[in-house]
């Protein structure tokens, strides 16, 4: 087991004390409900005024409050949850029309996280899991969120990285790589077919935040044994159709086809 830093531990629980009912704080009080030495507490709080974790009032006696940096966090963890709500209900909506497999996943370095998944209702279908992680490059929807980068950040995130083959069919090339994201720019949606799993393909297309910055992507995952090219299309129009609705919802502009 990791070894635990004490003073980290200490923040802490300063900063869990106004869970209570207690809206501002003394130093003293402070200390004296956890047992921490004067200066030991002097040096914490001073520290987490600094970070804005705490603001400190002055008067007769100086009291601490939570800080805006609290909120912020806060905001940032509300975002998450609302995010990964509307992803499921807009990810369901997509599956109940395909019946194939949908995802919505996030870039992470240049890696994707899958963060929201419906199961197909065919009795043959993928196997995959919210909080799976899989290198971009080799699925549609991390084709997707590398489009959306700026060259410059594209090129320092695969600075020193091989591309990894998954399967016989996984780009290992960044020239090809790139003219794909080309295509994915100019279209707004990206193929894979086996190129990170033999026996699937996807479709997919970006989620765009209110901001105009494409932070997520949906999916459909299809196993190669309902590949056809009279589907493929109806597939892409409902993935782009459902990453407009969760684009719309994040208070984006969809991206046009």
């Amino acid at each position: 087991m990791a070894r635990l830093v004490p003073a980290v531990l200490r923040a802490a629980d300063i900063l869990e004390i106004f869970l209570g009912d207690d809206v501002t704080l003394s130093a003293s009080e402070i200390g004296r409900r956890l047992d921490l030495p004067r200066s030991t507490a002097h040096e914490l709080l001073t520290t987490l005024v600094e970070r804005h974790y705490l603001v400190r009032r002055s008067g007769e006696e100086t009291t601490y409050r939570l800080g805006p940096k609290l909120l912020e966090l806060g905001s940032r963890y509300q975002q998450r949850l609302e995010f990964a709500a509307e992803a499921d209900a807009v990810a369901r909506q997509v599956a109940a029309e395909c019946r194939e497999t949908v995802h919505v996943a996030v870039l992470d370095g240049i890696e994707v996280v899958y963060v929201s998944k419906v199961d197909s209702t065919h009795s043959v279908r993928l196997i995959s899991e919210v909080g799976r992680r899989l290198p971009a490059h080799c699925t549609a929807v991390g084709k997707v969120l590398l489009a959306g980068l700026p060259d410059a950040e594209l090129s320092a995130r695969l600075k020193g990285h091989r591309l990894v083959a998954l399967t016989d069919n996984s780009i290992t090339s960044r020239t090809v790589l790139r003219q794909q994201l080309a295509r994915v720019r100019d279209t707004g949606v990206a193929h894979e077919r086996s190129e990170s799993n033999p026996d699937a393909g996807c479709v997919a297309a970006p989620v765009v935040d209110a901001a105009g910055e494409w932070v997520a992507g949906m999916s459909i995952s299809i196993p190669t044994s309902r590949h056809s090219d009279e589907a493929w299309p109806r597939w892409e129009k409902l993935v782009r159709e459902g990453a407009a609705e969760l684009t719309r919802r994040l208070g984006g502009r969809p991206v046009s086809s």
